[in-house]
């Protein structure tokens, strides 16, 4: 397993986009988090950090998987029922591919009533209201002009 499989899995599922964030963090989320989308997973792109997944599990899977060796509960991130994974090995590649699915299908159910309705909309009209949420989102961004 490599952050190139991971990847692979996470943008093959419904709905989700990919950011780059704190620098090193390749993010999945389902749905743009332009438009409310939540984030589900992340890998570290240049291993500096520590662990090389995270992924959301689930209040009940939590527990289960944070015994087993090579995972732990994720800074930050452990009272919202994340993991991490510390190394490549620590899960076979079928659990890690159950596992994403399995995060993927928890956040789709957390997100708002919004952007569930935009992700529900055709492609063409989806992603127009991201564009234009987007353009939104960059104008406020801009700094004045005096």
């Amino acid at each position: 397993m490599d952050n190139e499989r991971i990847r692979a899995i996470c943008m093959a599922m419904p709905h989700v986009c990919e950011t780059v964030n704190w620098g090193h963090h390749l993010v999945y989320w389902v749905g743009d988090r332009d438009i409310g989308g939540k984030m589900f997973a992340m890998t570290d792109l240049d291993g500096t950090g520590f662990g090389v997944l995270w992924f959301h599990c689930g209040a009940e899977r939590f527990h289960e998987l944070v015994e087993a060796e090579g995972i732990s509960a994720s800074p930050y991130l452990a009272k919202a029922h994340w993991i991490t994974v510390e190394r490549w090995d620590a899960l076979r590649p079928r659990e890690v591919e159950e596992e994403l699915k399995r995060a993927h299908a928890l956040i789709s159910e957390k997100l708002p009533p919004r952007t569930k309705k935009i992700l529900a909309m055709p492609d063409a009209e989806r992603k127009k209201v991201i564009r234009e949420r987007k353009k939104v989102i960059a104008a406020k961004k801009k700094p004045e002009k005096r």
